[in-house]
């Protein structure tokens, strides 16, 4: 299995080996949030948003829906398979977010899902402001679990101690390079309640699915998973529960490109 050469090798290889994983266990995004994001960016007929970093289309397939004309964009050929089926009506390309396979002024806006933290922010920004028309919007969006639920606290202990280098979301690190960039508008957040709901098989499913797990060799993989397979089983707030919540709310950050 051969990595990507434009992308971190972990999400070029943890993603290629648990994309079933990701497709399965990873959560959606909630109806309200699609629906602020589709009015902020103005997604209906006759308009163009480019997805990038689809990933397996969790938001490819709801943007669909709002009836615009949507370009998703994935580097990963195991997440892009997903895509393709996932996805019915929108154009799937290959790509990065550094180089976008895109014209000048060809979209309307731009969606990133839960990927900002993987690319090189100020030339993903710089490539957004290549491709967006005048007053085009961005939205980035990240669903963050709430990990002070004394359970996940414990998960999270556990995976965190098998990170090495990988970029994390919850630093915010790409923000800057919007105000750097000069060329958008401030960004604006909001948040809506997202709580997924799994089996505590699909809770280990989950986890699997995160980069930097799905990238650990397979007895290391196996002994992490299996520690949190025995938290679930043993933890007062999980033992014996057939249903698991992860806590969570999804954040749509927006900005728009000065006309």
């Amino acid at each position: 299995m051969a990595g990507h050469p434009d992308i971190h090798p972990a999400a070029a290889e943890g993603f290629a080996r648990n994309a079933d994983d990701y497709e399965r266990n990873r959560p959606s995004y909630p109806a309200t949030a699609v629906a602020h994001l589709a009015e902020v960016l103005g997604l209906s007929p006759g308009r163009t948003v480019a997805d990038v970093a689809a990933g397996t289309g969790k938001l490819t397939r709801l943007l669909v829906g709002t009836g615009a004309t949507v370009i998703a964009i994935e580097p990963v050929e195991e997440m892009r398979s997903h895509l393709t089926e996932t996805s019915e009506g929108a154009d799937v390309l290959d790509g990065v977010a550094e180089r976008l396979p895109l014209t000048d002024g060809s979209v309307d806006a731009v969606t990133v899902a839960q990927a900002f933290h993987w690319f090189d922010a100020p030339a993903a920004v710089a490539e957004m402001a290549r491709v967006l028309r005048p007053g085009g919007g961005v939205a980035v969006v990240f669903n963050q679990r709430d990990n002070e639920v004394p359970w996940l606290k414990e998960a999270n202990r556990l995976l965190e101690a098998h990170r090495t280098d990988e970029p994390h979301h919850s630093t915010s690190a790409w923000r800057p390079a919007f105000e750097a960039d000069g060329r958008f508008s401030p960004l604006e957040d909001a948040a809506f309640d997202n709580p997924h709901e799994l089996s505590p098989e699909e809770v280990v499913g989950r986890f699997r699915s995160l980069s930097f797990v799905g990238a650990l060799d397979a007895a290391e993989q196996g002994a992490v998973l299996a520690d949190i397979a025995h938290l679930l089983a043993s933890h007062p707030d999980t033992a014996g529960r057939t249903r698991l919540v992860i806590p969570q709310r999804t954040v749509v950050t927006t900005c728009r490109l000065r006309a």
